[in-house]
């Protein structure tokens, strides 16, 4: 039966032309067509070899990525059996309900699903990515996450005065069960939809919960009743460790999340309003920020060619300073923390202090900055430059202190890496003149400044080709001469992006390389216009062209360049 099973493996991909033979030389999968697919040549992809099972087994393949799955198919097949046994119910007809599954071999799979369905069941063959991103989907996901064992439900994480951490249970079965259970499923759809942040908003009429995903506010639910609003609030301060008799003063706090495993930071920011006190949840979900930089690399943050080319060249300075700025969430630490791992070769000491720790980088010294303790950036920079490092990242420079020994850093021989909140790279001169960092000092030490903003990429799956009238051309900076063959795009909404267009997001930057004509000009304090001037002629090009660039190839649209950049 293997040698049977293997060989028409082999005929079938030959067959349907998914694969040229060469590739095949050597392929030996055994017995388990489970065991091909681990074991698969590079040049066979999981779908070609699910599509050659399909056809070995006389099943029909479906693309689930293509379809929605409705959500009262999970009333027939609950959404935790389906994710428990790796199946997706696909449709329904009369007494029959077709279900997507992997594993043809698994004989026994259909008499366990009609017995727990009580219908006739179908098989239809996919692969196991596509199930599993079809459960994250919609209402799937949502079941899964309510129908949750003990193992996996949530717990506060919490250390005690010697550093020891214990957990907490969310207990949702007390008196508090309405308002506990209430917060869970607003974190747990937060992390489902990749939100950044969660707001909480009061008005006279209600509380409205919003969640900022790619960088966009989306409401979460319909305008929630006014006299939940006090429950919600203190059990959030009850969890962030703040003070729940105190409404008349902004407070600040965090706490930690133990879900399936994985820890999460959430940091708590209560601001009184007119009507009441409102919330910001900022979300740190490391298991996804790991996720997303496991294969990181400069290569996939979207920066045009020759703009990355000249950053390469400046992180790989022996000493100076590479400073990145930006407003909050333009992913200014994920370009630091792909520009450490491609550094990040073990022959040198490289030593970040961080608030927080978004991600664990292994080989790399990390430090999280401990106010309560008093270890601020300021101190613990101190402390760093005493333990012979050779590249040192500064999550961010807040007050003067830092900043004068980031500077210090830099021109006694170490490369530091750090982020400014400004809003261009000419900006950041200002900012670091305003703390007293003398001018000739801080132009010596720089290598580059960076500006980046994260632009929304169009969902592939539903774009649409777009004409934009003259008027709107010209209104949003658009000259037809320079981009005559372009074709533009606007987004649509669809199951796959949540109904927003859009799914993703990549950088865009303009980067002022330190030449000496640039330098000079800087200690010269020349005006700002003068100075971009001067970058142009240089070369340097500004975010709102490289966002121009990238909805002009169709991966963003007008509107969204727009909304990130200025009108030059």
């Amino acid at each position: 039966m293997s040698a049977f099973v293997h060989r028409s493996l082999r005929d079938v991909l030959l067959e349907k032309g998914l694969v040229a033979a060469e590739a095949l030389t050597g392929w030996d999968a055994g017995a388990d067509p489970l065991g091909a697919e681990l074991l698969r040549p590079a040049a066979v992809t999981e779908q070609d070899l699910a599509q050659a099972l399909a056809e070995l087994y006389r099943l029909p393949y479906i693309d689930l990525d293509a379809i929605a799955v409705a959500p009262e198919l999970f009333r027939l097949l609950p959404a935790a059996r389906a994710y428990e046994l790796g199946v997706v119910p696909c449709g329904r007809r009369a007494d029959t309900l077709e279900v997507a599954i992997s594993d043809p071999t698994d004989l026994t799979m259909l008499d366990r699903l009609e017995r727990l369905t009580g219908l006739r069941v179908t098989p239809v063959l996919t692969t196991r990515n596509a199930i599993e991103a079809a459960l994250k989907r919609g209402e799937g996901s949502s079941e899964v996450l309510r129908d949750l064992s003990e193992t996996f439900r949530p717990v506060i994480v919490k250390e005690d005065e010697v550093g020891a951490e214990h957990t907490v249970s969310l207990d949702e079965t007390g008196e508090a069960a309405p308002v506990v259970r209430l917060i869970n499923s607003i974190i747990r759809a937060a992390l489902q939809k990749r939100a950044s942040d969660v707001h909480i908003e009061t008005y006279e009429r209600g509380v409205n919960v919003k969640y900022r995903i790619d960088g966009v506010l989306y409401a979460a639910t319909e305008p929630l009743d006014r006299s939940h609003h006090a429950a919600l609030v203190s059990r959030l301060k009850v969890m962030a460790e703040l003070d729940i008799a105190e409404k008349r003063i902004p407070q600040d706090g965090r706490f930690r999340l133990r879900l399936a495993g994985n820890d999460i930071d959430f940091r708590v920011s209560v601001l009184p309003s007119v009507h009441g006190e409102d919330v910001v949840i900022r979300v740190l979900d490391k298991s996804a920020i790991t996720d997303g930089l496991r294969q990181l690399d400069l290569e996939h943050l979207g920066i045009e060619a020759s703009m990355l080319r000249s950053f390469r060249r400046a992180i790989r300075e022996p000493y100076g300073m590479v400073l990145i700025t930006g407003p909050t969430g333009s992913g200014k630490t994920t370009t630091l923390y792909a520009a450490l791992s491609e550094l990040n070769s073990g022959e040198e000491k490289i030593i970040t202090i961080e608030d927080p720790v978004e991600y664990q980088l292994e080989g790399v010294v990390q430090v999280p900055v401990n106010e309560k303790k008093s270890l601020t950036f300021a101190s613990g920079l101190r402390s760093i430059l005493r333990h012979d490092p050779d590249k040192i990242m500064v999550g961010e420079i807040r007050d003067p202190d830092t900043a004068q020994i980031a500077v210090q850093a830099a021109l006694t021989g170490h490369l530091v890496f750090t982020t400014v909140h400004a809003n261009n790279v000419f900006d950041v001169l200002g900012r670091f003149a305003h703390m007293g960092i003398d001018l000739h000092n801080f132009v010596s030490a720089l290598n580059c400044v960076v500006a980046q903003r994260l632009l929304r990429l169009l969902c592939p799956a539903c774009k649409r080709p777009v004409q934009p009238e003259a008027q709107e051309l010209q209104l949003s900076g658009v000259d037809p001469q320079c981009h005559p063959d372009a074709t533009w795009f606007e987004p649509h909404g669809c199951e796959q992006c949540g109904g927003t267009g859009y799914h993703g997001r990549a950088a865009i930057v303009e980067l002022l390389d330190l030449s000496p004509r640039m330098r000079q000009l800087i200690s010269a304090q020349h005006s700002t216009g003068e100075l971009a001037a001067a970058a142009a002629d240089e070369g340097m090009r500004s975010l709102r062209e490289s966002a121009l660039d990238k909805a002009a190839a169709g991966l963003t649209s007008l509107r969204e360049v727009n909304r990130v950049t200025f009108v030059e």
